[in-house]
């Protein structure tokens, strides 16, 4: 199959009609499309075709059980997709969507089982990209994404990426420039008691907090989730977003940092003006600045590959605000290795 890529954009900085119509002509046929988001690169198809859907697992070699998001261009094309809209949903609804929140609602009979891995939600979200609202909109169905890249690989922020991973398995990708927010959506539940973070992300559970009063986090957000345990979120599963790279999370000072990887081989993951100390070093964002983090990630994970690191000493973000996002996707990457330099009996 030859891929081809399409730029999403006119030259006065609309929205390319043409693109957006091919893309959806597409989607309708019950083809696989890329398309930007403002978290990171989706990998699109009608979420109401159990067929088309079967295209995503294919092309991103994605395991079964793994559930995806379903996305949306509008409130009322919510109701559908659930048996339910609590009053919670509403809420956060008007306070982050359009925007990078994924809400876990009771499924409809609507929704085909493969979406949501044979769970009995659906996991929705309103994204604020104008690419991907005029797609969804253009294509008159809702579409399930999850990140364009190749499974358990650091997700695409960029259409370049999208098209090394989907290069041969996808007929087309809308280059929409560079993701902003830089890691995948906040993934909140509302089918229990208490409103439940399976997965952080663009808005923080401080700000869900703020809307919401009682929020908890998921044990699976900063640890392994169970073995035997069902995944009833994207992002849940053990080893993921993962370079070919060995990476080691170091947890403490940057004293102790450099301390640990002294005349060691390697190469270190650190924040912008720390890399001048080492060797061979790839920077991803700056210091106790979580967003900034966020948005250069991924792309620093694929660096260490097109680098050829083998072994990578991590600098910990702080686990608060968008760094807990990092944090989830940073330790995942790593298989969970940490080292605990403030704690080194632990």
């Amino acid at each position: 199959m030859e891929t081809q890529v399409r730029n999403a954009y006119r030259p006065d900085g609309a929205v390319d009609e043409a693109a957006v119509d091919a893309a959806a002509a597409l989607l309708r046929a019950g083809e696989v499309v890329a398309i930007p988001t403002e978290t990171v690169y989706g990998l699109a198809a009608n979420a109401l075709n159990e067929a088309a859907v079967a295209k995503i697992f294919a092309a991103k070699g994605r395991p079964q059980d793994n559930p995806l998001i379903v996305h949306i261009a509008a409130m009322a094309d919510l109701q559908p997709l659930v048996t339910a809209v609590p009053e919670a949903a509403k809420r956060l609804a008007k306070a982050f969507w359009p925007g990078p929140l994924t809400m876990i609602l009771p499924r409809s009979a609507r929704v085909p089982a493969a979406v949501s891995a044979g769970l009995s939600t659906v996991a929705v979200r309103m994204p604020v990209h104008p690419v991907a609202a005029a797609v969804i909109r253009k294509a008159g169905v809702p579409l399930a994404a999850p990140s364009a890249n190749l499974s358990g690989s650091p997700s695409p922020t960029n259409a370049a990426y999208v098209f090394a991973d989907m290069h041969g398995r996808i007929p087309l990708i809308l280059d929409g420039g560079s993701a902003a927010v830089g890691v995948e959506s906040t993934v909140v539940s509302l089918v229990g008691a208490v409103p439940r973070v399976l997965r952080p992300g663009g808005v923080t559970v401080e700000q869900l907090r703020a809307v919401l009063g009682e929020v908890e986090v998921d044990d699976a957000v900063l640890h392994k989730l169970k073995d035997g345990a069902v995944a009833a979120s994207p992002g849940m599963k053990y080893k993921h977003y993962a370079p070919r790279a060995d990476i080691t999370i170091l947890k403490g000072t940057f004293e102790q940092f450099c301390a640990y990887v002294d005349g060691k081989d390697a190469t270190v993951l650190c924040f912008q003006g720390e890399d001048a100390h080492f060797p061979r070093a790839v920077t991803y964002g700056k210091a106790h600045d979580g967003a900034s983090q966020a948005a250069r990630l991924f792309d620093a994970l694929r660096e260490l590959d097109e680098q050829g690191a083998k072994t990578v000493y991590a600098r910990c973000p702080d686990l608060s605000g968008m760094g807990l996002a990092v944090y989830n996707r940073l330790i995942r990457a790593a298989g969970f290795h940490l080292v605990d330099l403030e704690n080194p009996e632990k």
